[in-house]
């Protein structure tokens, strides 16, 4: 397959990877859509460790093309979390470097450039099927019993029906020439040679039809301009290996070196997420998780120091690190594991200086503080009430049980419904502040009929532990959309949690408030 002349650059330059003395980079592209993962720190750090490992670099890409959903507010928390953590990157949005943007949302025109030249080699083409045209094309392969992804050939248009769709100026996609036959072979650090059907691979859409790059051509575009030479991430991108390998054929480049490592799990085995687990890094900084403790914790996940001692610092791991290491079976996040960690972190490394430091920097801080006060001076008499009034401010998840919610005028499933429904509801809200909470809370007692007063029962016990306390909203309001979903959660678990049943049912209902 033929190379192609690079397109307009903007400020990047691809690293020439031809010489013997490569200079080693990796990086992170996260999507700033939600709370910062805690699988983006796990991947964030390998990258990390293997850049310094070789003397290299590491860089921060924002993969920030989903328009609706990405927000500055996420991409701040990356950046605060990751740091927290004490992961710094060479080069990034807010540090710069000689291969920016590091935005992808800044990227418009290189993309567009080099899906271009990949139309007029006939390696991709303009799809102008309607998303309605797609789903009839997906039940009639189902319906007929086929298995295999949908390719070019699948979805072209008769030639003249094209060509009125494009006189027209109908919406189109550009989507990526793949094989119909055969099998790929993907080289990879760890697993060595992996092989995928190529029936298995669809037509990638490439360029959407706003503009934007889907991740698969982004992260080929940019990884070879910003001279990637080895790409660590999840293993849910093996599929994905593939398109990519073809397209760095179709453009004539190297393929950075390809590690996929394992998959944090639930200790059911189960793929991590945030309905089994907290996965919010948030989550861990606010509960008063040392990052010391939680960076040695995801070191662990896989990978294990050459004497195999449990505790070591950042700067320990990346002395020792040795990709060969990592292990292939999926490590356990196991929340009480880390919580033991993290204990021995207070005890061993911690005097009473350090520990009241870290005390105030976690919670007992003038930023969060002065949040607080106006909560709190109007409904005291004496100082001695302020810490039983506030305390849910400066603690984890509340000590509740199903006695709690007995004065509550609603039923157990009502209220296992309401807590539920306000999860996925706060789940959807962009921007955390009271106002849009408020919104949401509007919409579910329209929904299901009820005054805010007793709406918000199970909602108080919830959020503060207590039937009286400070203002609910303004309480979930400070707590931030980490704590505030994780104890709705937990007095979910309190109420004897949801079966599968009740599930599939509040799913189903939630499908029709939406």
């Amino acid at each position: 397959m033929r190379g192609h002349s690079p397109a307009r650059q903007g400020k990047s330059h691809p690293i020439d990877r031809t010489k013997d003395d490569m200079t080693v980079r990796t990086r992170i592209a996260p999507s700033p859509t939600g709370d910062p993962h805690v699988g983006t720190a796990y991947i964030a750090l390998f990258n990390l460790c293997f850049a310094r490992q070789h003397g290299g670099q590491f860089i921060l890409r924002i993969e920030d093309t989903d328009q609706l959903r990405s927000t500055e507010e996420s991409e701040q928390m990356i950046l605060d979390s990751l740091r927290w953590l004490g992961l710094e990157w060479d080069e990034g949005p807010d540090v710069g470097g000689p291969h920016g943007p590091y935005r992808q949302s800044e990227r418009g025109d290189i993309y567009a450039e080099y899906a271009r030249q990949l139309v007029e080699a006939g390696h991709a083409f303009k799809c102008y099927r309607t998303s309605e045209e797609l789903d009839e094309l997906r039940e009639a392969r189902k319906a007929a019993g086929m298995h295999v992804a949908l390719k070019p050939a699948d979805l072209a248009l008769p030639a003249e029906e094209h060509a009125r769709r494009e006189k027209a100026g109908w919406p189109h996609v550009v989507r990526m020439q793949v094989p119909a036959t055969g099998s790929c072979v993907i080289e990879d650090m760890l697993r060595g040679q992996i092989e995928v059907d190529w029936a298995q691979v669809d037509a990638q859409i490439l360029l959407k039809s706003d503009g934007m790059p889907t991740y698969h051509l982004a992260n080929v575009v940019d990884d070879h301009l910003m001279g990637i030479t080895h790409v660590l991430r999840g293993e849910e991108w093996i599929n994905s290996a593939p398109k990519h390998q073809l397209l760095y054929e179709y453009f004539g480049w190297p393929m950075p070196r390809l590690c996929h490592m394992p998959l944090l799990r639930n200790p059911d085995k189960s793929k991590l997420s945030k309905r089994k687990n907290p996965t919010s890094i948030n989550y861990y900084r606010r509960m008063g998780f040392l990052p010391q403790a939680v960076i040695n914790y995801l070191g662990r996940m896989g990978w294990s120091m050459p004497d195999e001692r449990e505790k070591f610092s950042l700067d320990e791991m990346m002395s020792h690190f040795d990709i060969q290491r990592v292990s292939l079976g999926g490590p356990v996040f196991d929340l009480e594991k880390l919580t033991w960690l993290n204990g021995v972190y207070i005890r061993e490394d911690l005097d009473n200086k350090a520990f009241l430091e870290a005390l105030m920097e976690w919670a007992f801080n003038e930023e969060y503080v002065s949040q607080i006060l106006p909560q709190v001076r109007p409904r005291v008499e004496t100082l001695s009430q302020v810490a039983p009034l506030a305390g849910h401010f400066f603690s984890g998840l509340p000590s509740i049980d199903e006695a709690s919610f007995e004065e509550v005028k609603l039923s157990r499933e009502e209220m296992l419904k309401l807590l539920q429904f306000l999860i996925w509801r706060f789940e959807l809200v962009p921007s955390w502040y009271k106002e849009a909470l408020l919104e949401e809370v509007k919409t579910l007692a329209g929904h299901f009929e009820l005054k805010m007063k007793v709406l918000l029962a199970p909602v108080f016990i919830a959020i503060t532990g207590s039937s009286t306390s400070t203002s609910v909203m303004d309480a979930m309001t400070i707590l931030g959309s980490d704590m505030t979903r994780a104890r709705l959660r937990h007095a979910i678990e309190v109420l004897g949690g949801i079966s599968k049943k009740q599930a599939k049912r509040f799913e189903k209902e939630f499908r029709e408030l939406e």
